[in-house]
């Protein structure tokens, strides 16, 4: 696959908003899990994963927004994924997932 991805994090009031941007597969997911990583959450924050410029997502990205949400979860933070491609909301749907995560139509809904 690609390896076109990037990812931005900025604060908004809400917490955190952390864009994906690309292909997020099996060669790019370490980035996505690092920038994850770095991510710093209080109790109370939210986390916004805008995925309005995912263009593709495999089961190695997948793993990386789960990685995402047990991070959030440990800080005692929540997680919303925002303007949710159709083929990853379809995805998430077929492999039970899609109730583990809160979605909003884009990331201004903080």
């Amino acid at each position: 696959m690609s390896t076109r991805f990037s990812t931005t994090t900025s604060a908004v009031p809400a917490g955190l908003v952390l864009a994906l941007v690309g292909e997020l597969d099996s060669s790019t997911a370490p980035a996505a899990q690092e920038a994850i990583r770095r991510l710093t959450l209080r109790a109370g924050d939210r986390l916004i994963v805008d995925l309005a410029r995912l263009e593709f997502c495999d089961s190695s990205g997948i793993a990386a927004l789960i990685a995402a949400r047990s991070l959030a979860g440990r800080a005692g933070a929540t997680i919303a994924l925002a303007a949710v491609p159709r083929h990853l909301g379809k995805v998430l749907g077929l492999l039970g997932l899609a109730d583990l995560f809160t979605t909003l139509p884009n990331a201004d809904h903080t």
